[in-house]
């Protein structure tokens, strides 16, 4: 049995995390989670309010006696929606102690509503300094993410071989490491380079419980290490998603000079993602995807796959390594 802060803090057994994801990030995926001895997710903003959002944690709670949480992500836009009225959802829910957020500086705003619930808030940056800033502001854990990870990596494209130590040299905070974790060997390395847990998110969509469509989860298998691409870096907004013929033209349109976030918005649209998933046209947009599709080579239960992750990392750290400082 691996216990560390995270798992402390969360009161799981297993110090793995299901990141949280847009569609994805449900009632039966985060169920699945925290069933298996991890810390399950719903992300609110798959909810299209807070209404729905309140009976989804109702739907997960009736699916789990075990911890769960929720995502916000922050992004203000010119048509936002009501983030406030989703924090007070959970609130009021009575069932999440602890939630995990992203975002720009407004989420400092959604902190102090959490805060004063006694919600423990874990946030997820992608740069040292972003990590240093928010455990100065009070949070109670971090969830650094490499420049391996799905979704968006941040502009310093800096791998968690470094980003994790680098952060763990600065913060006293408990941390997870976020971006291309998928195995047991990723978890002691996790541990080995300051971490105390990892997140977990496009290895969790390769899962039965995941609820999404089937060549989709092929996908995940069928691409290797290199099967992304990084769209929007012209835009200075770089996000990582599955390679395919629809994120390729992506990549292609963005690739002449002048382009703008107009010449393909038609490929990336929420709502084309969202279709993909549902339906397994991998002609309809675009999905996220990370470095660790090189790992996946089968669609486990999530139970199978926690236990098999535990076992291998519990095995490499009392077998393998325990051989290099002649303990065996």
């Amino acid at each position: 049995m691996i216990k560390t802060r995270i798992t402390e803090l969360l009161g799981v057994e297993r110090p793995i995390v299901q990141g949280g994801m847009m569609v994805v990030g449900v009632a039966e995926l985060a169920s699945a989670v925290s069933n298996a001895g991890g810390f399950g997710i719903l992300t609110a903003l798959t909810q299209p309010s807070p209404a729905a959002l309140r009976e989804e944690i109702a739907r997960c709670r009736s699916m789990t006696a075990k911890p769960f949480g929720v995502n916000m992500t922050i992004f203000p836009t010119m048509n936002s929606p009501d983030y406030k009225a989703y924090a007070q959802a959970i609130i009021d829910s009575g069932e999440i102690k602890v939630v995990e957020t992203a975002g720009t500086q407004a989420v400092a705003e959604i902190w102090e509503l959490f805060k004063a619930a006694g919600i423990k808030i874990i946030h997820k940056c992608t740069a040292v300094r972003h990590a240093v800033s928010a455990e100065r502001k009070g949070v109670d854990a971090i969830s650094i993410d490499g420049f391996e990870c799905a979704g968006h990596p941040g502009e310093d494209d800096i791998p968690g071989l470094i980003l994790i130590p680098a952060a763990a040299d600065k913060i006293k905070i408990p941390m997870l490491a976020s971006g291309g974790f998928g195995d047991g060997r990723g978890l002691v390395a996790a541990l080995a380079l300051g971490a105390e847990g990892i997140n977990m998110g496009t290895r969790f969509c390769a899962t039965v419980e995941a609820p999404i469509h089937d060549n989709v989860k092929q996908a995940y298998i069928d691409n290797d290490e290199r099967g992304t691409n990084l769209i929007f870096r012209s835009l200075h907004n770089t996000a990582r998603v599955g390679k395919s013929a629809i994120s390729d033209e992506v990549v292609k349109r963005l690739a002449v000079p002048g382009a703008k976030f107009g010449d393909v918005a038609e490929l990336v649209s929420g709502m084309k993602g969202r279709e993909l998933l549902q339906t397994g046209d991998m002609s309809s947009g675009v999905f996220w995807a990370s470095m660790v599709q090189g790992l996946i080579h089968d669609i486990p239960t999530v139970q199978v796959l926690l236990d098999r992750i535990i076992a291998e990392a519990e095995d490499i750290i009392n077998v393998r390594l325990a051989k290099f400082v002649g303990r065996v």
